[in-house]
This record gives structure tokens, sequence and C-alpha cells, in this order.
């Protein structure tokens, strides 16, 4: 039998037939198109927590910004009043000041308000960006001071002003109700103002706790708290 003779093997391949580059070019655009459908998939899967890590940190910027003013507003108080801001201080700001604006005890906004009442008009100073929506307060006094939404951060009531400088006056955000923090918004951090005027970042655990001195802070046992469970105040 004789069989095909086959051609040397320096002779070079005959191109390919119009089927076969026909068939390539569908592979290849297969190719680029499942390359592209990965692509996008990974786009929406991440892209939200990429963007929400980048804002994160503007966002604490701010709010340690803002607890800042909050401080230095705080001292302005208490040199008028001779204490920061509690239940016993109420009357003595409606008195002074004929105010409108609801003044309480039961939450940061409440107490908060007499630093309105008194020495700043700046509703701004008490907003933190916690969910990243971008909700400003709308700087109205009067009955719409500081309602739900429009203060982040919680106070703890019933501190001296000549109390330990480590003493944690103002922070967020804390979860209502816990010692615990969210660590979502500003992404695993607290940010925490301290009675030395001091503000800053503080890393929030696995289990939500902000750790100082080897313990949650507002842990009694802490120095600064001197034995007693701090007041704290959480926003509405």
């Amino acid at each position: 039998m004789d069989f095909p003779s086959q051609p040397p093997p320096d002779v070079p391949a005959p191109p390919p037939g119009p089927e076969a580059i026909r068939s390539r070019r569908v592979m290849m655009w297969i190719l680029i198109l499942v390359i592209l459908s990965i692509f996008y998939l990974l786009t929406i899967l991440f892209l939200p927590a990429v963007m929400a890590r980048a804002n994160a940190g503007p966002r604490k910027d701010e709010a340690i910004r803002n607890l800042r003013q909050i401080g230095l507003h705080l001292f302005f108080f208490d040199e008028e009043f001779g204490r920061f801001p509690d239940a016993t201080t109420i009357s003595t700001v409606q008195a002074a000041t004929s105010t409108t604006l609801a003044l309480g005890n039961s939450s940061s906004n409440e107490l908060f308000r007499q630093l309105l009442a008194t020495v700043t008009k700046n509703e701004m100073m008490f907003w933190a960006d916690l969910s990243g929506n971008g909700r400003y307060p709308d700087g109205l006094l009067g009955p719409d001071a500081l309602v739900p939404r429009e203060c982040a951060f919680s106070y703890i009531a019933g501190i001296a002003s000549n109390a330990a400088g480590e003493t944690p006056v103002v922070m967020a955000p804390v979860i209502r109700g816990t010692w615990k923090f969210d660590a979502k918004p500003f992404k695993g951090q607290a940010v925490v103002l301290f009675l030395n005027s001091s503000a800053t970042a503080l890393p929030i655990d696995k289990n939500g706790d902000v750790i100082v001195n080897g313990m949650n802070l507002f842990d009694p046992r802490q120095p600064f708290w001197r034995g007693k469970a701090p007041d704290i105040k959480y926003p509405e």
C-alpha cells in the first residue's frame, strides 16, 4: 500500500482557511467577553467596599475636627457656668438665656443644646457622617436644633473640668445602650475627645471594644473613672 507523501519538515504550513480564521476570531471575542464579565463582576462586588474605605478617612478626619470644636466650647461653657453641661446646669442656662431650646438630660442631643443656647450657634460641630449618606444638620435652632441624626457623638455627663487629662469626654460611634463601638463607619476606628483637648482615632477590636490600659474604655476600673461607671449620654 502506498501512503501519501509527507511534506518536508522545513516547508511552512499552509495558511489557515476562512473557517479557521473565523473560528479563531470567535474564540478571541469569547475570551475577551469572559475577561470583561469577570472584571465587571469583581467591580460590582468590591468597588463599594473600596469606595467606603477611601471615604472613611475624610469622614473620620472631619469627625476629629468637630470633636476639637466641641471640646473648645465645653470649656467656654465651663468658664461661664462653672461646669460642663449636665442636669444641674439646665435651669441655670434657661434662666440666663431664656432659651426656647428643648433642654434635657436623657441624650447627648439634649445636653449639647445647652452649648447652642449659650456659647455657640454652630450646629455642625455635633455631626459626623457615620453612614456615608451625607445628611448634614439643617442649621435651624429652636425646636429643630439637634434633632435625631443631627448629633453623632456620645457624651460623658458629670465630668469635672479639673479631672485627669486622659478622661474621655466625647466619642463616636458608640452603639446605643452599650460600651461597644460600631467599627463600620470609620473602618475599625473610633474617635475620642479627651479632657486634655486631644482628639484622636483609636482602634476598635473584633469585639467592638476600644481598649485603653488593657480594659474597655468605659470600664469603671479605668483610673480616670475612679471606680464609677461613666454616665454615657447617647445621641438620638
